[in-house]
């Protein structure tokens, strides 16, 4: 079944959002080759206090292989905090964009 982890961290303040928006498409390569990442958000709240991702995984296990030891490590290294990561099964998945709705098979 499909999974949504929302990741989220302290996020330095005082970066304007292109300056934000710029670093967030630097590290955007990274996740085109990730295992079983179906799509990722960039997340930065209105306040500019906390930034994250939203997640769309094939399985948690695909989710969970990728925030390894080394990804939580460069998160802190960067943002001074662990990112906390909170894990949704998403049994039904509706995208606009494409006109459809999947239901996950059980």
């Amino acid at each position: 079944m499909p999974v949504t982890a929302i990741v989220r961290f302290p996020f330095p303040k005082g970066r304007d959002r292109a300056e934000v928006a710029k670093m967030f498409e630097a590290s955007a390569p990274r996740y085109r080759a990730a295992p079983g990442l179906i799509r990722k958000y960039y997340l930065l709240a209105e306040d500019g206090a906390s930034a994250g991702g939203a997640y769309l995984w094939e399985s948690k296990a695909k989710a969970a292989a990728f925030y390894d030891a080394a990804w939580r490590a460069s998160i802190r290294e960067r943002f001074g905090a662990d990112p906390e990561i909170s894990y949704f099964d998403s049994p039904v998945i509706v995208d606009n964009a494409l006109g459809t709705v999947s239901a996950a098979a059980e």
